[in-house]
């Protein structure tokens, strides 16, 4: 879910479907537009897929950005731009991977007649990038190959990154993802909520308490020096990882077997690519995953941290990542996959005391329910960090096939 770094307002969807039509035709398309159709379940940008009349034409991705969130949304697009073709251009680089398809990246479609890769209607800021053909995303993980290979995503695209300098990204987020700021957020909008207490509320009110001091782990490590800022994703969770549908895992001599996942070909969502700590990715990637019921599930009390899905894709990952990675990057990884899941349900406990000003919800309680869920994945893990501990540090001390 793209993010940002103090709740603020969902603009409402748009209109007609002819309208979407209209602005869609307001880009660099290779054909005329066929239709245009919801796409994904987004909780902050409204996003469409749009297919072309023909045959064989490609399909592209028209979204508004919320700009209530993105408030700066040409910086937005700024970085998305010098991501892509900093991508590329390692990709042409570097020789294939035996045994993995190649690795995709979205193309930013100009504006028709513009000099700008957007167009603005009213206050609606619109974008449009191509579609990642023959792929699929998965809301939870399949199985233990399938967290390899979203590893191998996040990994990959650490890895494609890692040499782009940090200062030439804007920070188009600021706040986003330093804890001790939702934290302070938090505490003003607990001081003014009318919200009605409940058991459940009152449960996640005492489980921030206990934990006050987790919020600046990362934080002080970066100010001492331990951690450095690096362009990072933002929001790796699963379903941004693309998987090539039937893909076969091979050993570069023609041989392969089918997987259930397939193979991981693109990493998409970019909006919140900026400077920030890689440890933000690792975090929230193991946090999203490794939660077999799912960010949205009702049965918080049955969520668990699988520890077994975690040392699957911390395998994947450090077989693209371990090359830029420092000791220090290392001793930090156990306490990003602990912090992140507390500092997003500490958000959607906010949002819910603020009464719902942020992330879109479907029903009285959802951004309660979501923290709940996520204090419970904490939990989980804080009983087994010995456990992640064991497993990274192995990890680290194991050359792990890419």
């Amino acid at each position: 879910m793209s993010e940002s770094a103090a709740p603020t307002a969902q603009e409402a969807p748009m209109g007609a479907v002819s309208d979407l039509v209209t602005i869609a035709e307001g880009f660099a398309l290779p054909a005329p537009v066929a239709a245009v159709e919801p796409l994904g379940r987004g909780n902050v940008n409204d996003t469409y897929l749009v297919s072309l009349r023909g045959e064989d034409q490609p399909r592209f991705v028209l979204q508004r950005l919320n700009t209530r969130v993105f408030r700066r949304p040409e910086l937005v697009m700024g970085n998305i731009s010098a991501v892509v073709r900093h991508v590329e251009r390692r990709l042409a680089e570097e020789p294939p991977q035996p045994g993995r398809l190649p690795w995709r990246v979205p193309q930013v479609v100009p504006a028709r007649g513009g000099s700008t890769p957007w167009l603005v209607r009213g206050e609606a800021f619109w974008r449009t990038l191509s579609f990642i053909e023959d792929s699929r995303s998965h809301e939870t993980i399949t199985d233990l190959e399938h967290a390899r290979e979203i590893g191998y995503g996040l990994g990959r695209f650490h890895s494609l990154i890692s040499d782009l300098p940090a200062s030439e990204l804007a920070d188009t987020l600021e706040g986003f993802h330093i804890t001790p700021g939702y934290l302070a957020e938090y505490r003003r909008v607990l001081a003014e909520s009318t919200v009605s207490p409940s058991a459940e509320t009152e449960h996640c009110l005492a489980f921030v308490q206990q934990r006050q001091d987790l919020a600046s782990v990362l934080e002080q490590a970066r100010t001492a020096g331990r951690l450095q800022l690096r362009p990072i994703h933002g929001d790796p969770k699963i379903n941004n990882l693309l998987m090539a549908s039937g893909s076969v895992i091979g050993d570069g001599e023609g041989r392969g077997s089918q997987t259930g996942c397939g193979q991981a070909i693109a990493l998409v969502d970019l909006d919140t690519v900026k400077p920030g700590l890689v440890h933000y990715d690792i975090g929230d990637c193991l946090r999203s995953a490794c939660n077999r019921l799912g960010e949205e599930t009702r049965d918080w009390p049955e969520v668990q941290f699988d520890l077994e899905l975690a040392e699957a894709l911390l395998e994947g990952y450090l077989g693209q990542a371990r090359a830029f990675l420092t000791p220090d990057d290392f001793a930090h990884i156990p306490e990003a996959i602990r912090l992140i899941p507390f500092e997003l349900g500490l958000r959607f406990l906010t949002d819910h005391l603020a009464g719902n000003v942020y992330f879109k919800v479907s029903h009285p309680g959802h951004n309660l329910e979501r923290a709940l869920v996520q204090f419970q994945l904490t939990r989980s893990i804080e009983a087994q960090l010995p456990a992640i501990r064991a497993i990274v540090e192995r990890l680290r001390a194991t050359e792990v096939a890419p």
